[in-house]
């Protein structure tokens, strides 16, 4: 198969997080998040924290997981993983002890060798350059930068200085401020500033150790800084692309931006074309602390962490796009529909291919056999990963409907289950560290199934997973024929746990006979250094809008879909650079580009 659809279509393992904060309560969520993607003999691998293993495909659509060896720290997060010569080399974060090294010539089958590391670190990256010399990356916090060093290509131990390489500058890159839609500010720049000195002279004193009048004034000033982390370094044409990771993976504004310089060490400038990889809409944001491969052909792909954050802020998934380099070194990701059905066939001839199927699903009339307070059916359709249909009872007979409002050429649908609440025992032993928590060992079930109709009389099965063994949480069936379709009902359903299966999204993908949207009206007026906001006119017949901006009007690379007219705010800009947006619109039928214009620049401070 050659479609997928984010969030990727695996397994999530349930974590049972231990967080002394809640007396004992435990936080219970499915999570995968920090993706290190990599070829290495002609495969592809994703390897995630928390998942106990690795994601394996042959096309980049289908994925398999297999489970890894348990030297390895697969309770330490942000997994790095990088082909060197004829070996795979892994790592993993931990603040509190050395972190180890293991380098292995078959992932799945081992053996793993061991190289004993000297100092701990955390979101690590090595990177080797075309001269065979190694350099390490490394840094997750909103108190320090992300480091930089080069290390011995045998013991893999430090040899070099170690290099302050990027910093957090929320004063002056709109999309590294904290908050939902980078909606907060930091304290003044003075401030934080002294905050920031006071902690870097510090390196070491644990918290315990700071005067009690000094604990409170510290941990207020530094709250609001944006964490910097995720490194990932790439070499272009002779350039080197260090990729970062910010403001927090529990915002919508969840990010990767990029940083180039003439060496590995730097000194490193904030790209042209920023942020890299940016994805606040949709039916699930997030698109932060990633990975860019180069696939068998020669063609980038990038893979980041999409944000779910209600049971716990690292509920997490992972998601991957098509990614590419323009002809004046621009890094870019396509994440314009970046949660629907995507050919990876297209995308490797064209990263901008636009989707062959539409949305039909948004909006549209729900119905169910029952449903918990809060949790009506109507959830499932608003393409809000952050709300769901929760039945009343965990029976089989309970089912969840849609109404398409009329016959539509249906070819894809993804079931998104999601988590209420989940109050059970720890099935295992937790295990101690700066995040305890006890990671699922067994393989869980998700059971359902999907019927159609044309008439809501006469029904077909298209899809029969109710007695299956797999626990796939985002699944996506495809039918590229495509079946003609109103009606559609999802029932039999069981879930891990026993608990009363909830649906955060009954996605439905295909086209309509109608006519695709007017080109949509907009202006675009700047308000401050870093937000601007973009008002599209009302008009009839239209799903959502895709806002696109950049720097030039060739280099629209960043987007932000929303599902209403009006006034929007994009809050991603960089101070002192000028930029240009372009509306589009689309509904059931297709998608209508808009016109490109200039960012009015208006008085501000």
């Amino acid at each position: 198969m050659k479609y997928y659809c984010n969030p990727l279509n695996v397994p999530y393992r349930y974590q049972f997080n231990a967080d002394p904060r809640r007396h004992g309560l435990l936080q219970i969520c499915r999570e995968a998040a920090d993706p290190s993607m990599i070829c290495f003999h002609d495969r592809y691998y994703i390897f995630a924290s928390m998942t106990l293993g690795v994601y394996v495909s042959d096309d980049l659509a289908q994925w398999e997981f297999h489970r890894l060896p348990e030297e390895l720290p697969l309770y330490d997060y942000a997994p790095d993983v990088r082909v060197i010569g004829e070996y795979v080399y892994f790592c993993a974060s931990n603040r509190e002890h050395n972190c180890d090294r293991w380098r292995t010539k078959d992932i799945l089958q081992g053996p793993y060798e061991k190289l004993t590391g000297t100092f701990p670190y955390w979101d690590p990256n090595v990177f080797q350059d075309d001269d065979g010399r190694i350099y390490f990356y490394w840094g997750c916090s909103n108190m320090t930068p992300i480091y930089g060093t080069e290390l011995d290509p045998v013991t893999m131990d430090p040899i070099g200085e170690t290099k302050a390489l990027i910093d957090g500058h929320p004063f002056e890159i709109g999309y590294e401020r904290i908050g939902e839609n980078n909606s907060k500010f930091p304290k003044s720049e003075e401030e934080v500033e002294a905050a920031y000195q006071y902690f870097v002279k510090k390196q070491g004193v644990p918290e315990s150790a700071l005067p009690d009048n000094v604990k409170p004034l510290i941990r207020g000033m530094l709250s609001d800084r944006p964490y910097i982390e995720g490194a990932w370094m790439d070499k272009f044409n002779g350039r080197y692309y260090l990729q970062y990771a910010c403001p927090g993976t529990q915002y919508n504004t969840y990010a990767d931006g990029v940083y180039t310089a003439d060496s590995p060490l730097g000194p490193f400038t904030l790209a042209d074309s920023n942020p890299y990889s940016f994805k606040p809409g949709g039916f699930i944001p997030g698109a932060g602390h990633g990975s860019t491969m180069e696939d068998r052909s020669g063609h980038l792909w990038h893979t980041a962490t999409m944000r779910i954050s209600v049971n716990h802020d690292f509920e997490r998934r992972i998601g991957i796009w098509a990614a590419g380099m323009d002809a004046q070194g621009n890094l870019f990701a396509n994440q314009r529909y970046g949660d629907w059905p995507q050919n990876t066939e297209l995308l490797q001839k064209d990263p901008w291919a636009e989707p062959e199927w539409m949305l039909l699903s948004a909006g549209k009339k729900m119905d169910a056999s029952s449903c918990t307070d809060g949790h009506e059916a109507s959830h499932a359709a608003e393409e809000n990963v952050q709300t769901w249909w929760q039945a009343a009872s965990n029976s089989r007979s309970e089912w969840l409907s849609m109404d398409l409002g009329d016959v539509y050429d249906v070819h894809a649908v993804q079931i998104s289950f999601a988590d209420d609440h989940i109050e059970i025992p720890c099935p295992g032993e937790i295990r101690p560290g700066s995040q305890a928590r006890y990671i699922e060992e067994r393989d869980l079930c998700t059971c359902w199934k999907l019927e159609g109709s044309e008439d809501g009389t006469e029904w077909k099965c298209i899809e029969d997973k109710s007695e299956v063994t797999t626990d796939l949480s985002h699944d996506l069936i495809v039918r590229e024929e495509g079946i003609r379709l109103r009606y559609l009902r999802l029932s039999n359903m069981a879930v891990p746990y026993e608990q009363k299966p909830c649906i955060s999204g009954l996605r439905v993908f295909g086209r309509g006979s109608g006519s695709a949207p007017d080109v949509p009206d907009h202006t675009a007026e700047r308000i401050s250094d870093l937000d601007m906001n973009v008002t599209i006119r009302e008009q009839d017949n239209v799903t959502g809008y895709n806002i696109l901006f950049g720097n030039t009007p060739d280099t629209l690379y960043h987007s932000h879909m929303v599902f209403e007219s009006g006034k929007h705010t994009v809050t991603a800009l960089i101070k002192g650079r000028e930029y240009y947006v372009r509306v589009d619109a689309f509904n059931e039928n297709g998608i209508t580009h808009g016109n490109c214009v200039k960012v009015k620049e208006t008085a501000h401070e």
